[in-house]
């Protein structure tokens, strides 16, 4: 590598590191920047040689935008960083799969399950998928069943997840970036198809399971904002307040926008509502005036 090009594996793994400690909101900008230091190399002959490291960064900085809900940016970039993925020979283009796997979360977060339930389905009828690999698309796949309102299909593929993860390691040929995807995010993720399930008692006993994993990286802050959407959905407002009180204090620190807007979503089901507790109230409004003044002000929709 000539000195004046950028060190892009380094670059990769400091954005990783700020998103799983600060969260998407403080590593945004510097997602940015990478990108706009990284995209010079496209119009030179180390596009050819670099062109894994090119989609990994792009990758995770498309996916760091799509947390900080800034989704036509993130849209974008994984395009981008499909096209570089699919310019590799065939033994270096996992990272296709995980681009793949967030354009599939990308789709069903937007609203188009059938979009991310078409992506998973093609990556799954394929051959040769590393077991984490295959669970991860299936968790995907149960998401987008679930939003489409297909229980018994939802409950099939998250089951196949399950089984595929098993309790041990990654296997060794499991690709290195499926390392965030453990027992967890699956918990977390079967408690969000729960939810959309209208499963709520299920869904905040996955979503209290996935909160309880230690040292987690700051986007599963978007399990502990969805597990207060459940409570209040199902009307359990004792516990609905104990889970919200901390947060008018801790709110600002969450780094995940999607968390935010989880949250907000939340503080105006429960101004809806009949019967809420006036304690419960009082702190509702209180954290939607936090959140007013955290939420950034544009939410890219493609």
């Amino acid at each position: 590598m000539a000195e004046h090009e950028p060190d892009l594996a380094s670059t990769t793994a400091e954005l990783i590191r700020i998103d799983g400690t600060a969260g998407a909101r403080r590593a945004a900008p510097e997602a940015l920047r990478a990108v706009g230091a990284a995209r010079r190399l496209l119009r030179t002959p180390a596009r050819a040689e670099r062109g894994e490291e090119l989609a990994e960064l792009f990758e995770v900085a498309a996916w760091i935008l799509f947390d900080a809900e800034q989704h036509g940016s993130s849209y974008a970039l994984n395009r981008q960083a499909l096209a570089l993925a699919r310019g590799l020979p065939a033994e270096r283009r996992s990272v296709e799969w995980l681009v793949l796997s967030v354009l599939c979360m990308q789709e069903a977060h937007l609203g188009r399950p059938g979009d991310s339930l078409r992506i998973s389905s093609s990556v799954l009828a394929g051959r040769g998928l590393p077991e984490r690999v295959a669970a991860i698309f299936h968790v995907r796949e149960a998401r987008a069943h679930a939003l489409l309102r297909r229980k018994r299909e939802a409950e099939r593929s998250m089951s196949t997840a399950r089984e595929l993860l098993g309790d041990g390691p990654a296997a060794a040929r499991d690709p290195a970036w499926t390392w965030w995807f453990d027992r967890s995010e699956l918990v977390g993720h079967q408690g969000l198809a729960l939810a959309d399930l209208g499963d709520l008692e299920g869904a905040a006993s996955c979503l209290r399971e996935a909160t309880r994993a230690g040292d987690a990286p700051a986007y599963r802050s978007l399990f502990s904002a969805e597990l207060a959407s459940v409570l209040a959905r199902a009307r359990d407002w004792t516990e609905a307040h104990a889970w919200l009180s901390p947060l008018v204090e801790s709110a600002p620190a969450i780094g995940s926008t999607r968390a935010l807007n989880s949250l907000a979503r939340t503080t105006r089901t429960i101004e809806r509502a009949r019967g809420v507790p006036r304690g419960l109230r009082d702190t509702s409004r209180h954290l939607a005036e936090v959140l007013r003044r955290e939420i950034p002000p544009h939410d890219e929709r493609r």
